[in-house]
């Protein structure tokens, strides 16, 4: 068996140098990567406080926003509920120089019934007068049309030569309407 010579401490010198750089190498290596690790922490870090910033930012405009509605939607009602209010008052307001007229029409105690029914026609001409100021109109006549959506029918008769067939005869209650919209239906008789 052949002994290998022993190195000599100069050889060890020149061995372990190149070995130097190689350690210094992957220890820069390790430092850079340690290095670029830092500084995509940083960046992810600096990415998520932005980013947090924003959801802030918009959670604020979120809370800001349904508060405004909130206080529009209760805005609305309130003003709702007052115009609901101020509508039924005038209109009770219209009518009282009607009950009025009524009051003096009942306390008055002549015995002149053409007086009497001259006064009732004025009752009757001066509340006519006030649905005309709130757009309050009737319909409802003899010899009209008859429509389902606007007539009640409670009673049928045979038709005639004066009254076509499905047309109104006889008439118990007018029918109202404010626009398009009925208040109440005219009731009745409509010829077959």
């Amino acid at each position: 068996m052949a002994t290998e010579p022993t190195p000599s401490p100069e050889e060890k010198v020149e061995a372990a140098q190149p070995a130097a750089p190689a350690a210094e190498e992957e220890a820069k290596t390790k430092k850079q990567k340690k290095s670029d690790k830092k500084a995509e922490t940083d960046s992810l870090k600096a990415e998520a406080e932005r980013l947090q910033k924003e959801l802030d930012e918009s959670k604020d405009r979120y809370l800001r926003t349904l508060a405004e509605y909130d206080n529009f939607r209760k805005r609305s009602q309130r003003e709702k509920d007052a115009a609901y209010g101020d509508a039924k008052a005038d209109t009770l307001k219209a009518l009282l120089p009607v009950i009025d007229n009524f009051d003096r029409a009942a306390e008055n105690k002549t015995d002149d019934i053409e007086t009497y029914r001259k006064g009732v026609e004025m009752i009757v001409t001066q509340f006519s007068e006030i649905l005309k100021r709130l757009a309050v109109e009737s319909f409802g006549e003899v010899g009209e049309p008859f429509d389902p959506n606007l007539h009640n029918a409670v009673m049928t008769v045979e038709s005639s030569d004066e009254l076509p067939e499905n047309t109104i005869a006889a008439v118990f209650e007018k029918g109202y309407r404010v626009g398009e919209r009925v208040l109440r239906c005219a009731t009745v008789q409509v010829t077959q």
